[in-house]
């Protein structure tokens, strides 16, 4: 198999290092797009080849991912001379299957993804929307595969990953907190990425609900209850469903 590759950002590096880094790793061809990024990643794995063009991935490639910008996708796309023969796997955020077979005509098969950092270490648990063959072999490479009933609820894993950010901005204040203590700055760091780093390869070993678990955290009249009943008491809940309602108004503008 083939994979080509229009537009180079993290995402892409991603996919790219795990497809490489695995058994048997196939051929990859990457566009100019981020240029320094396809030099740094052909220069690493020998299966990785940068084209002089965007129109060059797709002759030499079957399966072509798209990890530009929504703003840019159609500009993009509507340049290119697609085949029947062509997969058009979308791993840009807000334009939905219609547009983007519009766009690609006459690509035989248009798929929307949603892949994951932990690609690098083949271990994304990658949303595909429709059901693909080419695309679950492309991220069954990277690690495993979930498929949504339909477009909206991709739409809705898609909103979900916009608070990897806010995850991280709430790590980090804890952190600070505990420096403003008299803590060493980075032994509070590494305390806490040691703890919810534990904390998240715990919840991939049970199979119990997220709610379960936070149960088994919370002892009644205990410090973890005091504090999650203050976030509750200051609205936090609501305002992560505002901020969440917001983000899939945009994703399906």
């Amino acid at each position: 198999m083939r994979y080509g590759f229009v537009g180079a950002g993290e995402i892409t590096a991603a996919i790219v290092e795990g497809l490489s880094t695995g058994d048997d790793p196939p051929e990859v061809f990457l566009s100019p797009r981020g240029r320094a990024v396809s030099a740094a990643l052909a220069e690493r794995f020998p299966n990785v080849r940068v084209c002089a063009s965007n129109q060059e991935v797709l002759d030499h490639a079957t399966v072509v991912v798209l990890g530009v910008p929504a703003p840019v996708a159609r500009e993009v796309l509507v340049e290119l001379a697609f085949r029947p023969e062509h997969v058009l796997v979308s791993a840009t955020s807000g334009v939905p299957v219609e547009r983007l077979r519009a766009w690609s005509a006459p690509a035989g098969e248009v798929v929307r993804s949603i892949p994951l950092p932990q690609a690098t270490r083949r271990r994304s648990l990658t949303v595909v929307y429709p059901e693909n063959a080419a695309a679950r072999e492309l991220f069954t490479r990277v690690g495993s595969v979930l498929v949504p009933g339909d477009e909206a609820a991709l739409e809705t894993f898609l909103g979900a990953t916009a608070t990897f950010a806010a995850h991280l901005d709430y790590l980090a204040t804890v952190v600070h907190w505990m420096a403003e203590q008299g803590v060493d700055h980075d032994a509070a760091n590494a305390f806490v990425t040691h703890v919810f780093g534990e904390l998240g390869r715990s919840l991939l070993e049970r199979p119990d609900s997220l709610t379960v678990m936070a149960g088994r955290h919370t002892t009644p009249g205990g410090l973890n209850e005091q504090f999650r009943d203050d976030l509750r008491g200051d609205g936090l809940p609501d305002a992560v469903r505002r901020a969440l309602d917001r983000i899939l108004a945009r994703v399906r503008k």
